[in-house]
């Protein structure tokens, strides 16, 4: 029974691995390790493997500690990273060479989410900000592009977790329509996590 189950898990990862997408959901300043947990779990779910959480203005919280329920353990499964700064984490990203999406409503020229984008990566970070102030000056000046979510009812502004939900489930449907193999994890990439993941067998 254990072998089974052995092997059983062993082909979850494999085929996990398998359509793991490149690209980078930050997370800034969010406050609520709920809203935060729901996120990683669409993070997981749509097949993104890194989240980067900003703590400058709000209490840090370890997210790979955060709500089992709603995550349903997905942060165990994620690659994590903290910074202690906007300005901290935007250098990584574009050091390394990131388009940065910044999700707001404060732009005066933001792309509609379901138009074509200027780039889907593979190198792409998705910038969401705080539950109620939204995303900072700094993050939103210093982003390449500002995205929004089109709505037609009264209220203006969706959950975080229910955003990001909408944004990673687009931007997976563009990749598609354009060639997802283009944006998977490279060899090297799925070696990595393969060997990280195989002890939890």
């Amino acid at each position: 029974m254990v072998h089974s189950l052995t092997v059983k898990r062993a082909q979850k990862i494999h085929a996990v691995l398998a359509h793991r997408q490149q690209g980078i959901v930050v997370l800034e300043d969010v406050h609520d390790p709920h809203n935060a947990a729901a996120v990683l779990r669409s993070v997981d779910a749509f097949g993104f493997q890194t989240a980067y959480f900003i703590f400058e203005h709000q209490k840090a919280y370890n997210p790979k500690r955060i709500g089992k329920q709603s995550s349903a353990s997905a942060n165990k499964w994620l690659t994590i990273e903290k910074f202690a700064s906007t300005k901290a984490c935007y250098d990584k990203l574009k050091s390394e060479g990131f388009t940065i999406y910044a999700t707001t409503l404060k732009s005066e020229k933001p792309l509609n989410l379901y138009t074509p984008m200027p780039t889907l990566g593979p190198k792409i970070a998705l910038v969401f900000g705080n539950e109620h102030a939204g995303i900072s000056e700094y993050g939103q000046m210093h982003a390449d592009y500002h995205l929004y979510i089109p709505m037609q009812g009264f209220v203006q502004s969706f959950n975080i977790s229910v955003s990001v939900a909408l944004v990673l489930a687009e931007i997976t449907r563009k990749r598609r329509e354009q060639g997802i193999e283009k944006y998977v994890l490279d060899d090297q990439q799925k070696k990595e996590l393969q060997d990280k993941w195989m002890p939890e067998v």
